[in-house]
């Protein structure tokens, strides 16, 4: 999976930015009170008047969150193609108040990395919205005859504790198989060993299940146009889930470990020989809970554009999903990054923290582009031309719109690289 590797811890604003109250004024009687006081109340409260009011007007408008809460982006009418760098400015990190409110009622799947410790934060902040959440840490590679799972390093047992105890979210770390392709496909007593080692870490570690990422590689090494080849990698996967199948979850005794499959999008109109395919899923579908698609990534460097045109979004899930039914098994990807293309050749992927420095420094214009549905802005640096995509939150809500029509989950690659206010959209 792409991703913007950069490190982004930023806290979110405070949301009581109260004032000291002074003290009130004090007074003596020095006299017995007469009955008049008694005839006029406006008398008695003038004195209180004079601390009380100034004091209500000083927090009002010290803290006015406490009189009116913040809505959420779809009730302040920020989803919309017409959007101003200074609005994105204003608005970005205030988030509703009301973070247990869904919008996406299908489950979504959040990725953090290590590399991007706000991913942890934002995962724990709003634990609500996200039914699973996967840390990338771990790799499951060859040493020798027997496999080593790398990784354990990066597990921070606090922060899986933290996310458990809140009740909503599942934890399944990522694992990436790299043993060497041909040797491991082939060797069933070489499955037996990885599926032992992967099981034994999620018992160990409390985890819920793992996200699995071995199609690309095994794609990229020519295995897969081998029938008979695919038709073992595919057992694999589905010896696999059966495995954690197998094993209740050790947070919630009425559930068993889960298998999530992470799958490349379809590059074309029509699916190639190492593209996963409908007849793929169906092969999977009662062994794996789950399968990932990396619906971003569309344009490059070397051909800059979009970073996930709609079109190829519903072309994707059409290729994948023959049978609707099927629709609930796909997480579809969304990316909470972007990429600052340098026209003439080069640029790469940005967070939401370099998006918002490049707003305030260029104060662009940002266009809506009605073909990919994404919006972008132009500007020129050291005179070089720029194209910057970064999503929105108009880009994001046609995504999830698409995915409730197919009755889809959602993958997001990751939750540490978006705006805040993203997640008001969940």
């Amino acid at each position: 999976m792409a991703a913007a590797k950069r490190r982004d811890r930023r806290a979110l604003p405070d949301s009581s930015a109260g004032g000291r109250p002074g003290n009130p004024a004090r007074t003596h009687r020095t006299r017995p009170m007469t009955s008049s006081i008694y005839r006029s109340p406006f008398v008695f409260f003038f004195p209180f008047a004079l601390v009380f009011v100034p004091l209500a007007l000083y927090f009002i408008l010290r803290n006015p969150r406490s009189v009116s809460p913040i809505l959420s982006v779809y009730e302040r009418g920020l989803v919309k193609p017409n959007v101003a760098f200074h609005e994105i400015l204003a608005e970005h990190s205030r988030v509703s108040e009301n973070r247990t409110r869904k919008h996406f009622e299908n489950p979504v799947l959040a990725y953090v990395t290590p590399w991007n410790s706000r991913g942890y934060e934002m995962a724990k902040l709003f634990s609500s919205k996200l039914t699973h959440v996967s840390p990338v840490w771990y790799e499951l590679k060859s040493k020798g005859k027997d496999f080593v799972l790398e990784g354990r390093h990066n597990a921070d047992a606090g922060w899986i504790s933290d996310l458990q105890k809140n009740g909503h979210s599942l934890v399944l770390p990522r694992v990436v198989l790299e043993a060497f392709p041909a040797e491991f496909i082939t060797k069933k007593k070489q499955w037996r060993k990885a599926i032992d080692i992967i099981v034994k870490e999620c018992e160990e570690m409390g985890y819920d299940g793992i996200v699995l990422e071995s199609w690309s590689r095994w794609a990229a090494y020519g295995v897969l146009q081998d029938p008979d080849m695919r038709l073992m990698a595919l057992k694999f996967i589905k010896h696999l889930g059966e495995a954690l199948h197998s094993v209740t979850s050790t947070t919630n005794s009425s559930h068993h470990l889960e298998l999530i499959y992470v799958i490349p999008a379809p590059r074309s109109q029509n699916l190639g020989e190492y593209d996963f395919g409908p007849q793929d899923i169906q092969e999977l579908k009662n062994a794996v809970d789950g399968f990932s698609i990396m619906t971003y990534d569309f344009s490059s460097p070397q051909n800059p554009g979009p970073n996930a045109p709609l079109k190829w979004i519903q072309s994707s899930l059409q290729l994948l999903l023959n049978d609707a039914k099927d629709g609930h098994m796909i997480f579809l990807g969304i990316n909470f990054y972007g990429n600052d293309y340098i026209l003439s050749g080069g640029g790469g992927a940005i967070t939401g923290r370099d998006y918002i420095f490049l707003l305030e420094k260029h104060k662009p214009s940002i266009k809506w582009e009605e073909k990919s549905e994404e919006h972008y802005f132009i500007y020129t640096s050291n005179n070089q031309k720029h194209a910057v995509f970064y999503p929105s939150l108009m880009s994001i809500s046609t995504r999830l719109n698409e995915a409730k029509k197919w009755g889809a989950a959602l993958s997001i690659w990751e939750i540490g690289q978006g705006l805040d206010y993203f997640f008001d959209l969940l």
